[in-house]
């Protein structure tokens, strides 16, 4: 069995928790970006799957819908703590987010915002996002990804090693997930280094 489950993932970020919100609030322009680029509407139906301690909330404060979702107990209560202090109402759930417990067609957005290269099965987590998606549904995507057709170089294959024991998988490729499902892409940026935003819908 690898490394990479959800045990493995449950202990890491359980043990992370503490000093989670110092590391990656490194990100918090990527965020904004992401988010900004939905054009959402304060009645937009909202859904965060690993949403981690809830760093996303701070740019959704005209937002009357969200549920926040992850795989941790301990980041799901630092979560709801920063929802009572920002005056948000979050439904917060812990909860795998490759096996979601919604109805089919439940909201108008997903954010997928470091979670993709973390999730043990990433397409299981994109298909669910297909399945829970309203027809015309909008997602974003910003995570660590090899470009667009290029393939890993050896560096980055020995530093995955460590990087998928400790966090997160370096090497994942977005179009070969999305590839199995019928999400559709509008657009592919690079924010720098390793980072990508991926936007996209779900077909009408």
């Amino acid at each position: 069995m690898g490394i990479n489950t959800n045990t493995w993932n449950r202990i890491r970020y359980t043990l992370y928790q503490p000093i989670y919100d110092g590391i990656a609030w490194v990100f918090g322009d990527y965020r904004k970006r992401s988010l900004e680029g939905l054009k959402l509407h304060p009645e937009n139906e909202i859904l965060i799957p690993g949403a981690g301690t809830g760093l996303d909330l701070e740019y959704l404060t005209r937002q009357k819908s969200i549920t926040a979702i992850d795989i941790t107990p301990a980041m799901i209560a630092n979560l709801n703590h920063r929802a009572k202090k920002l005056n948000l109402s979050v439904d917060a759930l812990v909860m795998d987010g490759s096996n979601l417990e919604f109805e089919d067609n439940s909201f108008d957005v997903v954010v997928l915002h470091l979670i993709v290269a973390v999730i043990p099965d990433p397409v299981s987590c994109l298909m669910e996002v297909e399945r829970v998606l309203k027809p015309g549904g909008k997602f974003t995507i910003m995570d660590k990804f090899i470009a667009p057709g290029k393939k890993a170089n050896l560096l980055r294959l020995v530093l995955n090693i460590f990087s998928n024991t400790l966090a997160t998988d370096l090497n994942r490729d977005i179009d070969e997930l999305l590839a199995e499902t019928n999400l559709i892409k509008t657009s592919h940026e690079k924010l720098g280094s390793i980072f990508w935003l991926i936007q996209g819908k779900k077909a009408d």
